[in-house]
């Protein structure tokens, strides 16, 4: 405890609200230099606003009034607060499995009670309404995550959430979702429900409309082809536009600033600038100009980092049974009538440690391409069920986690030249080297307490794709 660095001793003044997800809140420190903070972003884990304080800590610490009137606090003494289950996970697992390139850096970092209230009392004005009404920081924390800053200081930056990128194997799945899962991905089904549910809520399924009024297909985007690639961010950005930037599929920060597009062409001016470096004095760009300018930035970078593969290889040989197989074992082993994963312990660190070592040493065997060995039957053992539920619980992180595409100012030349910017396939796309870096982040631990929920959910989903007028051809990048 006492050799994490101490937040305290910086001002909450000097962290800038940067954004937020379900269960973390993300700021950026732009504060005096110093050694430990500059060029960091610190993460704090949330509670809904109506709970009592959750961890059994002492919440009850001496605060004192400083000559300005902020809250600090008086020295406390250390807490055996163990590091936020995100580092240990990532240095556990995920750094056995991703390139350590395309990591974030995380440390465990202290804080107090009476510094994070004075945080949260500042950052609310700053935070979306319905998540002020939904949750709130978890001032009883007393580590939180220190990690590279990837959206701050100069240039700008996009975070894509591309969620599954493959077609599951038929081997496990039932007569009546085979045919439906293997011909549409999971998410595109996924967006079919939402619009059902919010027909009139433009952009709630996250899709968008890319060429042709074609939507968001991960598919696209994992795809070794420029045209797809090119399809799957153009999709990103109409979701990203018609929502008024809430999606959580697409965001783009400049100088560390989240942008969220409007009806008034300025909101998108501070992306243009970056886009089109020399020309601000012209009036914002068109949006399809915009729009062409940004795929024309990211591309190269997504069509080069090897990121998209080893995302979609984890996510297909972690998930070889499907949800519908691994619920089947579930049953054969457990009785149909208890509810998937009832009862089963999370995995400690010790047991994700021995996972990772035995999912590796499959790999090396060659036998997970479809879930099992070509040919075998799959083991109907307790041992492979606790094998599977980790397998998905760790393909279950990877399918959910986001991508920072970190970019420099654009070299790209002003309005005058906006051929520059065509959507239409280019090779120089595919042969040019590609300036920024692509980082994985929100790899968290996902609980045995959610299988339920997600067999339920997948059930749902496959349920409501039966009805589908036009149904999706979605095609996997192995096919």
């Amino acid at each position: 405890m006492s050799d994490a660095p101490r937040i305290e001793h910086t001002s909450p003044r000097d962290w800038k609200y940067i954004s937020e997800g379900g269960s973390t809140i993300v700021f950026s420190y732009t504060g005096p230099a110093h050694p430990q903070f500059d060029g960091t972003a610190l993460r704090l884990r949330k509670r809904p606003v109506s709970a009592a304080a959750p961890h059994g800590y002492d919440t009850q610490r001496n605060i004192e009034k400083q000559a300005d009137g902020s809250a600090s606090a008086v020295e406390e003494e250390p807490v055996d607060e163990p590091d936020d289950p995100t580092i240990v996970f990532q240095r556990t697992v995920i750094e056995q499995l991703v390139p350590r390139a395309h990591l974030p850096r995380l440390d465990a970092v202290h804080v107090a009670r009476a510094w994070l209230a004075e945080l949260a009392a500042l950052t609310e004005p700053l935070r979306p309404p319905e998540r002020r009404v939904a949750d709130a920081i978890d001032t009883d924390r007393r580590k939180a995550v220190l990690a590279t800053d990837l959206v701050g200081g100069e240039g700008w930056a996009v975070e894509i959430k591309p969620k599954w990128g493959f077609l599951p194997a038929p081997t496990h799945l039932s007569p009546t979702t085979g045919p439906i899962k293997t011909r549409t991905c999971r998410f595109c089904m996924h967006a079919h429900l939402r619009r059902t549910a919010l027909p009139n809520l433009k952009g709630a399924s996250g899709d968008g409309d890319g060429e042709d009024g074609h939507g968001y297909c991960p598919l696209d985007l994992f795809a070794d082809d420029p045209v797809r690639v090119r399809r799957a961010l153009h999709a990103l950005w109409g979701a990203w536009v018609a929502s008024g930037g809430t999606v959580n599929n697409l965001r783009v920060f400049v100088k560390g600033k989240m942008v969220r597009p409007t009806t008034d062409p300025a909101s998108l001016a501070p992306l243009a600038e970056q886009l089109f470096p020399g020309s601000q004095e012209e009036p914002t760009p068109a949006p399809d100009a915009l729009r062409d300018a940004f795929t024309s930035a990211v591309l190269p970078l997504l069509l080069h980092t090897p990121v998209l593969h080893t995302l979609s290889r984890l996510q297909r040989t972690l998930d070889g049974l499907d949800v519908e197989g691994l619920a089947a074992l579930w049953a054969h082993l457990r009785g149909a009538d208890v509810p998937l994963g009832h009862g089963e312990p999370d995995p400690d660190v010790g047991e994700w440690a021995g996972f990772v070592d035995a999912y590796l040493a499959r790999q090396r065997a060659g036998d997970e391409r479809l879930g099992v060995q070509e040919g075998s039957e799959l083991e109907k053992s307790e041992a492979e069920l606790r094998y599977r539920i980790l397998a998905y619980l760790l393909s279950a992180s990877f399918k959910d986690c986001s991508l920072i595409l970190r970019l420099p100012p654009s070299p790209s030349p002003s309005l005058s030249h906006p051929a520059q910017h065509s959507s239409a396939p280019n090779d120089e796309d595919e042969e040019r080297a590609p300036a920024g870096t692509v980082t994985v982040i929100d790899l968290d631990v996902k609980s045995v307490g959610r299988l339920a929920k997600w067999a339920a959910l997948d059930a749902e989903i496959v349920g409501a794709y039966r009805g589908a007028a036009r149904p999706c051809e979605c095609v996997d990048a192995l096919d």
